[in-house]
């Protein structure tokens, strides 16, 4: 593999960029290629750096000191990994970044994350039907000396209204981000593709939070529905949203405290495997469109 590689100086700021309209205007790649860019996401670099490796004529961009994107072709078809960095802010950035710059035909965000679901175990593949936020939420109303309940801490959804979220009720429910159906149809054509665990559809749970407590993981799993949790799917499916981009998270289980599955950093790896299979079965379906 070939890799150039050239540094973005001149970057608009996440502000402006998030607030651009006609992203594909803004798009130096759609100039050079036809075909718009798959855009595939990973948080750190062993979740994708590995899918990286799979890129032909690869150059690298970088922006900013956190985000880098490898820019590729993948069955002669574009192909973009994005090292996204950790959290919910640091994911919606490059999000925005790649869609105002790149104008990608889809967004598939991967990467590994923490059970919900006993039934669950490392190495399982999560197939994201939807995500949410589980890090937006709104705590009851206690006076000092009246303690702290977390259980009784409310959903939060901050895309309600355009007032205070905090005292809008329409606001206390939360937000679920669909996956895209051409997506999620394609990501199951290729369940067969992999033998180190299950891969089931399900909720995934993202929040600027490490829950260790089982009590509070199966508080989410009955509450929201989930079956993991990690700390970024959420952002990108809003920021994809909002853009109108076709969007799939799809994540791995590297541990479960909820059934003693101890954490394994071979699952990282395991799941740019599945997905770049995942990623040549929707290249086959753009391409017969």
């Amino acid at each position: 593999m070939t890799i150039s590689k050239r540094v973005l100086t001149s970057i608009i700021p996440i502000f402006t960029l998030v607030a651009l309209s006609g992203v594909s205007s803004a798009s130096e790649f759609s100039k050079e290629e036809t075909k718009r860019p798959i855009l595939v996401q990973g948080p750190m670099p062993i979740e994708a750096e590995k899918f990286a490796e799979r890129l032909e004529n690869v150059q690298i961009e970088e922006s900013g000191s956190t985000f880098e994107f490898y820019i590729g072709t993948v069955d002669d078809y574009p192909v973009i990994v994005s090292k996204t960095g950790k959290g919910m802010e640091n994911t919606a950035a490059a999000t925005a970044i790649a869609i105002a710059k790149y104008n990608p035909v889809a967004i598939i965000n991967q990467g590994t994350s923490g059970g919900h679901d006993p039934d669950l175990n490392v190495f399982d593949i999560v197939l994201g039907e939807r995500t949410v936020n589980i890090g937006s939420m709104k705590t009851g109303d206690r006076a000092k000396g009246e303690g702290i309940v977390a259980t009784d801490w409310k959903p939060m959804d901050v895309m309600a209204s355009e007032g205070s979220a905090g005292e809008d009720p329409n606001a206390e429910k939360a937000r679920y981000y669909e996956a895209d159906p051409d997506l999620l149809a394609m990501a199951k054509k290729v369940k067969d593709h992999y033998t180190k665990g299950k891969v089931v559809e399900g909720t995934i749970g993202s929040a600027d939070l490490w829950n260790n407590e089982v009590d509070r993981i199966n508080w989410f799993h009955k509450n929201y529905g989930t079956s993991v949790e990690e700390m970024e799917s959420a952002s990108s499916a809003m920021i994809s949203k909002a853009y109108d981009v076709p969007f799939l998270a799809i994540r791995i289980l590297s541990n479960n405290k909820t059934n003693n599955g101890a954490y394994n950093a071979d699952t990282a790896a395991a799941n740019q495997e599945y997905v770049y299979e995942v990623v040549r079965e929707y290249i086959s379906f753009l391409n017969n469109k």
